[in-house]
């Protein structure tokens, strides 16, 4: 938590003001009323049914035995009973633990048991996988479903009408969200009322959200993105609509765009460029739209400029972290700004520093390490002592794992990761946790997984393995087979699958990620040689195409016919 000095310092500018999430949809439903707060599918809820179904179902979470600062994992597609769980958490002061709908049974499992859940909110079928199977992982934690419960306790039925204790205050922790961390299995973030609310209420003023704004969530609505810059509570907090689709797919979303009038958008640049590309070919109808916003990874300039003329609409950039700092292109800056930066802080008491690897600040329009910390930015994860005491700075900045360098006016530009994560389409995959999962192969001796550049995705994943004496060496789809029977999300499965003899290490004798991530960028850009080594640091000849159909983003399949990077060493797909 926050230092005194800093809590006061936060309150007394006015950024913490102490309102609560129960505060904030109490407010809108007093406010806005009968005005349409979600729409889904035929689905149309005011404001004023949406505070009355989260009380009830408040009510009835309580008699089944879900108490203040209770864990409750909530993994549920874009639906409309998601506000409903959320909201009733919050009015009880339980914590949501945000899962995402591509999480399995290796990443439920251990938010289950990290948390000691009282209980786990999940779907029943949902795009072709029963997430009802992953009750057998979630341990003594209730098993709640949105949809058929097949033998769990069934989420409809737990709507009441009984009494409810007092709420929560706003200095209290309000959820726990997932790091997109560079070690192991995802590290939890805790976001009190007071700090996340005022990113919301910042973020909305912001991005010109007014009651006439609507709303697009295809992003998954738990990401940190799609919840908050400004995401659905930005639109809640100013009387606007939220419009929920299960898909980002253009021959689905455009129509939807058209009917509901949508005026805004959160996307990640690979659905970006999905879109500009079926626009051009469809000429739909996307008059209303008047904002796009672009986030999660970064943005070419040169699809960055196509926005404007192909969509007819603003491009805003976002660069933020769920842990806190969030970045803003304004939307009355020039072209300049738009298209080559990632935007500004959100508040003048957020501080940014920009250091060199002995943390000394460096000179603007240098690159550095991002550190932050302020009004919004956490100052250390949950139950993780040892990870803070690396993640943070002695004086509490946040240690980000990105490389920046800041122009005129305190806007910044992302030059990439100095962290093992991989930034897949907006989606954040620890190395370390995908090679945990490889080292169970049987004929996997040892493992590193790096980034591999990608013009769509950004980035893809590529596994470099050293074979057991004396085992077969396994393909790529083995391997994939193999992950997915440990309950590995879709998106961390790795693109690309390399086999070579040994790895290359730095001086005191570890892998070297960075020469491994050079081999690959080398592979990408010189023809091999005949008969030369495919060692990393050497020549490579030509490799097998990746095995097309790896899930790229939140509900994209991966761009078909995307090249990837050639060069093998033995055996490898």
């Amino acid at each position: 938590m926050w230092p005194d000095d800093f809590a006061d310092r936060y309150r007394k500018a006015g950024h913490w003001t102490g309102q609560t999430f129960d505060d904030l949809l109490r407010t809108a439903a007093e406010k806005f009323g009968d005005r349409i707060a979600v729409v889904d599918g035929e689905r149309r809820i005011s404001y004023r049914s949406l505070r009355e179904r989260a009380l009830r179902l408040a009510a009835g979470l309580h008699e089944l035995g879900v108490r203040r600062d209770d864990r409750v994992v909530v993994q549920l597609p874009n639906v409309a009973e998601y506000f409903d769980v959320i909201f009733a958490l919050f009015r009880l002061g339980a914590l949501p633990v945000f899962a995402l709908p591509a999480h399995r049974s290796a990443e439920i499992g251990y938010f289950c048991s990290h948390t000691s859940a009282t209980a786990f909110i999940t779907t029943g079928v949902h795009d072709g996988f029963d997430h009802r199977t992953l009750a057998s992982v979630a341990g003594s934690a209730r098993v709640i479903v949105a949809g058929d419960p097949g033998g769990h306790t069934a989420l409809a039925d737990l709507y009441s009408d009984g009494d409810l204790p007092p709420g929560p205050g706003p200095s209290d922790l309000g959820f726990l969200q997932l790091s997109g961390g560079s070690t192991g299995l995802p590290k939890l973030i805790p976001r009190t009322h007071d700090d996340y609310l005022y990113s919301v209420r910042e973020s909305a003023e912001i991005c010109g959200l007014t009651p006439d704004s609507s709303y697009l969530v295809v992003l998954p609505v738990a990401h940190n993105f799609a919840m908050s810059s400004p995401g659905v509570l930005g639109v809640f907090h100013a009387g606007g609509t939220v419009v929920l689709s299960t898909t980002s797919d253009p021959a689905t979303v455009f129509p939807l765009i058209q009917r509901e009038r949508v005026t805004i958008a959160a996307l990640v640049p690979p659905l970006a460029l999905l879109w500009l590309d079926a626009a051009e070919r469809l000429s739909p109808d996307l008059s209303s739209l008047e904002v796009l916003q672009v986030g999660g990874a970064k943005l070419l300039d040169s699809v960055a400029a196509r926005v404007g003329p192909v969509l007819g609409c603003k491009l805003q950039q976002v660069f933020g972290m769920a842990e806190g700092l969030v970045n803003y292109t304004r939307l009355d800056d020039g072209d300049d700004i738009v298209l080559h930066t990632q935007g500004r802080p959100i508040s003048p008491d957020d501080e940014v520093l920009i250091v060199d690897d002995s943390d000394v600040p460096v000179p603007d329009g240098t690159v550095g390490h991002l550190l932050t910390r302020g009004p919004y930015t956490i100052r250390g994860y949950w139950n993780a002592e040892a990870h803070n005491r690396t993640a943070f700075t002695a004086d509490g900045f946040y240690r980000t794992g990105d490389l920046v360098r800041r122009v005129d006016g305190g806007y910044l530009i992302v030059e990439g990761r100095a962290k093992d994560q991989i930034n897949r389409g907006g989606e954040k995959i620890a190395a370390e946790e995908v090679e945990d999962h490889l080292l169970t192969h049987p004929a996997v001796h040892d493992a590193a997984v790096v980034a591999l550049p990608d013009d769509y995705l950004g980035e893809r994943t590529c596994a470099f393995i050293v074979v057991k004496d004396g085992a077969t060496a396994p393909r790529l789809p083995q391997i994939r087979a193999h992950l997915r029977d440990r309950g590995l999300a879709a998106f961390k499965i790795p693109d690309k699958l390399r086999v070579v003899e040994r790895f290359p290490v730095t001086g005191v004798g570890k892998t070297s990620r960075r020469e491994l991530r050079t081999f690959l960028r080398d592979l990408a850009t010189t023809p091999a040689e005949p008969g030369a080594s495919a060692e990393p640091g050497a020549s490579a000849e030509p490799g097998t195409p990746a095995e097309p159909g790896n899930p790229a983003a939140p509900g994209t399949p991966a761009e078909p016919g995307t090249p990837a990077a050639s060069g093998t060493s033995k055996g490898t797909d």
